[in-house]
């Protein structure tokens, strides 16, 4: 880029959309980084060459009044060409109200929830609508029709999915093929050192069905953001007891990964975020920056994907074991 940042582009799943290899995660807009915070938070986004911007219609911390949405709309409505240099992500499913049909994915909601995050966001179209859950009971034909319609109306470009099962993922796409429509081009899931359960079956679905995958919570709620090592300690979001017995029950393995991080001279947080980009199913993990400068230093991760090397990989399997696809898994 022009700063000298090295940012790296690649495909979204079999798409031709082509997206930064880290995506820009906005819960924390709203919630814990104010409107003029979160504003710079993009603008530097889009200097060093992040153009993926993921968000949801319920992020804001108050239900039904999606306030992330609007400050990305206050944002792109400052002009500038940010909304045309950005891949924009949200999401359908969870509830905006208390009517029936605030919720989930009925051809209703997700008409709905369309036009209301439009409204929001201050634009026009959608590049990447995701479905933020499963849902159970209603059809995917009744999904993909009204997906297909709302790409008609030039409303959504791209249709993606979040927390599906393997088996999610080809019904949803054996449907679309039916319909001869393109279905997911990509599936948002919880991927990290810590928590690999989607290489038994959801990956190796992903990666048949070319839908490539955005990594949320790629540093395990910052148990892999070098907390033991933090000099004020692991900080506020580890003081309740819970997050206390979750490092009691995982220390050893923190402290080896630790370990080996300050061996290789790395930050942790770039060592996990580089282990995701290393993975030839991920697309980009997600980014939820609270500030600049956490912001800053994750650009370190992707020139870091690539200096990895064998030993250090297979070190960090040892730590963190992986799985096996389904079903050599579990089975003979």
């Amino acid at each position: 880029m022009a700063d000298g940042t090295d940012m790296r582009f690649t495909h979204l799943g079999r798409s031709g959309l082509r997206v930064s290899r880290l995506c820009l995660g906005t819960m924390n807009f709203a919630w814990k980084t104010n409107e003029p915070d979160s504003f710079a938070i993009m603008d530097r986004a889009h200097e060093v060459g992040v153009n993926f911007f993921d968000t949801a219609n319920v992020y804001g911390n108050a239900r039904g009044e999606g306030l992330t949405e609007k400050i990305i709309g206050r944002w792109f409505a400052q002009g500038g060409g940010r909304r045309e240099r950005t891949v924009l992500a949200t999401k359908v499913y969870g509830s905006m109200g208390d009517w029936p049909n605030d919720e989930k994915l009925s051809a209703l909601n997700i008409r709905r929830a369309c036009d209301a995050s439009l409204v929001r966001l201050q634009t026009d179209y959608i590049d990447l609508y995701q479905m933020h859950h499963v849902d159970r009971e209603t059809p995917w034909d009744e999904i993909w029709e009204a997906m297909e319609v709302l790409r008609f109306q030039g409303k959504i470009l791209y249709a993606g999915s979040s927390n599906f099962a393997g088996w999610h993922i080809a019904k949803a796409q054996e449907s679309a093929a039916r319909r001869h429509y393109l279905g997911l081009v990509c599936e948002q899931s919880l991927y990290n050192l810590f928590v690999r359960d989607v290489e038994r079956e959801v990956l190796p679905a992903a990666q048949d069905y070319g839908v490539g995958i955005i990594a949320w919570s790629p540093l395990q709620g910052g148990l892999l953001g070098g907390i033991l090592g933090k000099e004020d300690g692991p900080g506020r979001r580890f003081e309740g007891q819970r997050a206390q017995d979750t490092i009691r029950d995982k220390r050893d393995q923190v402290e080896a990964y630790e370990a080996l991080c300050r061996e290789i001279g790395e930050e942790p947080a770039n060592v996990a975020l580089a282990w995701l980009l290393t993975r030839p199913e991920v697309t980009a993990p997600i980014i939820g920056p609270r500030d600049l400068a956490q912001l800053e230093g994750s650009l370190r991760a992707v020139s870091l994907s690539s200096e990895l090397d064998p030993e250090t990989l297979s070190r960090l399997d040892k730590i963190f074991p992986p799985y096996k696809p389904a079903p050599e898994d579990y089975a003979w």
